[in-house]
């Protein structure tokens, strides 16, 4: 099983990569192809919907088919999503390849990949060791994002400079998306099968996509993260470039040195969420560190120039993602064993969808000079909301290793 995690490992560091790679151009992209602010919005939208799609037929059927081939599947997709947006200036295939396909705009984690690998590695771990290896999991895709990012500003600049039109260089990122599609699909080929699910699983037969005791547990949980995605939405990696590039004229390699940094930080805050969650408990370090993130997001367009901009949105990524491994663990912890699989996706696929519609406006918004900052107000008081209804819903469950 340790090969097995090893592997896992390095395809999460590989896919993110990837997605830090495309999102620093992808509105950059589209904006030089043609297309205005709302589209670029609605395409984003139609991106993150029809991810809650894929990821709902894949994660449901991931324990019947095969965890290793629905990982396979998904690796294709992105494979195809990033050749035909290269390939093509027809916003509707665009459109299709956005639902049907795996594309990041916020540089984050996207498609059904998460899931599966979280179910996997869950049953491989213990207990108490099981928010640390999280925070391991989510730091190594934070930094695999922040290179990803920094390689993506970098590598369109220096093709223009050589003197390759913009659109092109962009194309060359996109192709590479696609190329790291077919590593990920060799890789997860290789994987042992060690990491399905028990027969028991396989076999079984229950209500609501696998779920049954920790049914209520789910579904609560599920819309929570709804709403703190449809906040986080409004400020997707992309649109957050496509902001400083409008606003400050910051150039692509700028961009992708700021991405970089702020995935490195945030990588690190997730690292030191396992010890704070030692000390204080799952839940409130995911509450009280999330908090004071979402006030420095709603500071950043109040910054009278790009240097105290880009400072207030750093300091927000050294606290914003110690979230991210204890909602993983608490979320794996507080559902019996045999429905993780189903709790995974089911919360993945909630955040999916509240992460969808918010783009589309956002995309409206930063069209007007007038509104143009409206998103990071939006997206951090949707975002502390959150934080208050996940304390006042879930203060007194306990994991387990809580319990003593």
């Amino acid at each position: 099983m340790k090969r097995d995690l090893f592997l896992l490992f390095t395809t999460r560091i590989l896919r993110l990569f990837g997605y830090g790679f495309l999102s620093v151009i992808l509105a950059l992209f589209l904006t030089s192809n043609g297309f205005t602010e709302k589209q670029t919005g609605l395409l984003f939208t139609l991106a993150l919907g029809g991810d809650a799609f894929i990821t709902l037929a894949i994660t449901t059927n991931a324990d019947r088919l095969g965890r290793r081939r629905m990982l396979i599947l998904g690796a294709l997709l992105i494979f195809s999503t990033g050749i035909l947006f290269a390939a093509t200036q027809n916003f509707w295939i665009l459109a299709v390849t956005a639902v049907l396909g795996v594309i990041s705009p916020s540089g984050g984690e996207i498609g059904p990949f998460l899931s599966i690998e979280q179910s996997a590695m869950a049953q491989a771990v213990p207990d108490d060791q099981r928010t640390r290896f999280f925070a391991w999991y989510s730091l190594a895709g934070s930094l695999a994002t922040a290179l990803g990012a920094l390689a993506g500003g970098l590598l369109p600049q220096i093709l223009q400079q050589r003197g390759m039109p913009k659109l092109d260089s962009f194309r060359i990122v996109l192709i590479g998306y696609a190329g790291i599609g077919v590593a990920l699909a060799i890789l997860f080929f290789l994987v042992s099968p060690k990491v399905e699910a028990p027969s028991a699983s396989k076999h079984s037969s229950t209500p609501l996509f696998g779920l049954h005791r920790s049914r209520g547990v789910v579904l609560r949980l599920s819309g929570l993260f709804a709403l703190d995605a449809f906040g986080g939405g409004f400020i997707v990696q992309s649109l957050l470039a496509y902001w400083f590039h409008r606003k400050f004229g910051a150039e692509p390699a700028l961009l992708g040195g700021i991405f970089f940094f702020a995935n490195l930080f945030a990588g690190f805050s997730a690292l030191s969420a396992s010890r704070l969650a030692r000390r204080f408990g799952l839940i409130n370090t995911m509450v009280f560190t999330h908090i004071p993130s979402n006030v420095l997001l709603i500071l950043v367009p109040l910054m009278p120039n790009l240097h105290s901009a880009i400072a207030v949105l750093l300091v927000r990524y050294c606290i914003s993602q110690m979230d991210v491994p204890t909602r993983q663990s608490y979320t794996m912890a507080v559902v019996h064993p045999d429905e993780r699989s189903a709790a995974a996706g089911i919360t993945t696929i909630a955040r999916s969808v509240g992460a969808a519609v918010s783009p589309s406006i956002s995309g409206q918004m930063m069209a007007a000079a007038a509104t143009m900052s409206g998103p990071f107000f939006l997206a951090g008081g949707l975002k502390i909301l959150y934080d208050l209804a996940l304390y006042y819903s879930f203060r007194t469950m306990k994991p387990p290793e809580e319990l003593f």
